[in-house]
């Protein structure tokens, strides 16, 4: 478990402070709950969620174990470490978005014809409560070949998750290799 600490100052310079001193800046929010300022050790952030099995994951924060989502994180731009994340609440029986990871199994029939299978989308957009959300989003890639792609209107979710993305959007093709 994820064990963080509660900012007692959200002012800029007991911000920077924290960042000084290897902290990751979060903001813990949930529907109808009372955001949370939290700060977690950089190592210890990135080692959880390396090792994470699920979507959701806990944290403990000034004594309260929440169940929470990656739902947003920002980056320095010239060095690309974290700068802040925002995580939600997965509140049992509360509808929200979540993004759910597109894999892919198989060797396609593209790629043994000198093509190369393209990711189109990473992960895909889902409204549903957190007992239905599925881990991911799995597609078998044997039969494609050169120009075949796996569009949303392709996906096969449970009953309960909807996506409300556009249905002629690509999510796994083969493309040819120039």
């Amino acid at each position: 478990m994820l064990e963080g600490i509660l900012r007692n100052s959200i002012v800029k310079q007991a911000t920077k402070q924290y960042r000084r001193d290897g902290y990751l800046i979060a903001n813990i929010y949930g529907k109808g709950l009372e955001n949370i300022n939290a700060a977690f050790k950089m190592n210890d952030y990135i080692r959880a969620l390396k090792n994470k099995e699920t979507i959701a994951f806990d944290v403990n924060v000034d004594g309260k174990t929440l169940n929470v989502v990656v739902k947003e994180y920002q980056k320095h731009p010239v060095t690309n470490n974290l700068v802040h994340v925002d995580l939600m609440i997965a509140q049992p029986g509360v509808i929200a978005e979540y993004h759910i990871p597109v894999r892919t199994t198989g060797l396609a029939i593209g790629v043994k014809n000198k093509g190369l299978l393209f990711t189109q989308t990473k992960r895909v957009a889902v409204k549903c409560t957190i007992e239905n959300l599925p881990q991911d989003i799995t597609f078998d890639v044997t039969n494609l070949d050169t120009g075949d792609n796996i569009l949303v209107r392709d996906l096969e979710l449970p009953e309960n998750v909807k996506c409300f993305l556009d249905p002629r959007i690509p999510l796994v093709g083969v493309i040819t290799a120039k």
